[in-house]
């Protein structure tokens, strides 16, 4: 039977001092809504949700009246060529989920045991977790304390012969410095691979994530900027790479008689339901990335001059899309710490998340880390939490959690 790894925090010594309280219970208040008058109504801030107000319960419809609802049907091959299009690149390999996209791009690869794969410690477990599917070992690297993305200065000192490829996350949306990253994988003979999961429409230096690695793979989970539910991409402008990943996709049935098969695949396809929500969402893309611009731009204007808070910073070649915006917390300038903040916005019917744990304080990858330190991550981790980010969100909403945020430091 397998048995979880059990980690105290006393085992962790001082980085214990980084692993964020339990999230707060958070309720339900009542509060005026200027846009529906003022009487007041029962209310709840999510911290994210999805946006569905185009043609997915059109396409949809389309898609049962049809009796396509299963992995084949018009919206799957729709929606991955106009999401390729999208990213710029020739290719879109639809599949299940974000963290299957991760695994399908890396397993085109050939990764075996032995194998290393570079990525940031700052990051969702996923990203870990395709590259030990693999049976390959992943290398941690810190993050740049400016934009949170990963440390191309470690990059360089952590590649061996043993390494295979690198994978940039782009961070809450912020995407990652692929030029200086792509001259260093040339160097070395590397492949990249974008886990682009979080940063839909998201640009470097006026192209999209998506199409600046070798391959790319995004999620499409309800929290995402579009979504299909569960389900994700692997992007490419590889023709061989993406034959592969159809085909690995699918089970690896082969083209020459069924059920003869090659190689050990995966069931790691999409539905057509799934992705005729998502080819709608796909043509909202450009609009969710204005609100999610707008929310930020708000929040920044709001948050502006308050001691103790930091708010994210954009590089000069970068579009931030915001997946979640993301702030962090002094507690000496502040006043009070990162979760007693949260706990006051909880009470006030706002709910937030922290920032990522990062890897090497996982207790499923603490032998395998254990003693390495990552010092950004670990403040990032300690301070860090993101507020209410939909794209649905509204200036009433924005308004009110910015002042419940500047209220509270005041004594």
């Amino acid at each position: 039977m397998l048995q979880p790894a059990e980690l105290s925090l006393e085992e962790m010594g001082d980085l214990a001092d980084v692993i964020p309280a339990a999230d707060p219970e958070v309720k339900l208040t009542y509060r005026p809504i200027p846009e529906f008058g003022q009487a007041p109504r029962r209310s709840l801030i999510p911290v994210c949700e999805p946006t569905l107000g185009g043609n997915e319960m059109k396409y949809v419809q389309q898609a049962i009246e049809t009796n396509w609802i299963s992995s084949a049907g018009r919206f799957i091959r729709d929606f991955e060529a106009r999401f390729a299009e999208l990213c710029g690149v020739q290719y879109g390999i639809a599949c299940a989920n974000g963290t299957v996209a991760m695994h399908l791009a890396m397993a085109t690869l050939g990764l075996e045991a032995g194998d290393e794969v570079i990525i940031p410690t700052f990051t969702m477990i996923a990203t870990a977790n395709a590259v030990t599917y693999c049976g390959a070992k992943p290398v941690l690297v810190d993050m740049e304390p400016d934009y949170w993305q990963m440390d191309l200065n470690q990059v360089e000192a952590k590649i061996t012969p043993r390494t295979k490829a690198i994978v940039p996350v782009h961070i809450y949306g912020h995407p990652t410095d692929m030029d200086a990253l792509m001259a260093l994988a040339e160097k070395h003979g590397l492949m990249v691979i974008e886990d682009a999961a979080e940063a839909h429409g998201a640009e470097y230096k006026g192209r999209r994530t998506g199409g600046l690695g070798h391959a790319a793979g995004f999620s499409f989970y309800g929290n995402k900027i579009i979504t299909t539910g569960e389900g994700g991409m692997v992007t490419t402008n590889d023709r061989t790479l993406a034959q592969l990943a159809w085909n690995l996709r699918d089970h690896a049935f082969s083209h020459e008689r069924h059920f003869w098969h090659k190689f050990v695949g995966f069931n790691y396809r999409m539905t057509n339901l799934q992705a005729a929500v998502g080819l709608a969402q796909v043509e909202q893309l450009d609009g969710f990335v204005a609100a999610r611009r707008r929310n930020a731009a708000e929040y920044n204007c709001r948050l502006y001059g308050i001691p103790g808070i930091r708010t994210p910073a954009e590089a000069p070649w970068a579009k931030n899309v915001y997946w979640m915006y993301g702030i962090m917390v002094d507690e000496t300038e502040y006043g009070m710490s990162r979760d007693a903040l949260r706990r006051v916005l909880a009470d006030h019917g706002i709910e937030t998340r922290t920032f990522f744990i990062p890897m090497h304080c996982q207790p499923v990858y603490w032998q395998q880390f254990k003693g390495e330190r990552y010092p950004v991550a670990e403040n990032l981790c300690k301070r860090g939490f993101y507020l209410p980010s939909a794209s649905s969100l509204s200036l009433d909403e924005i308004e009110y959690v910015a002042g419940v945020i500047r209220k509270a430091a005041q004594p």
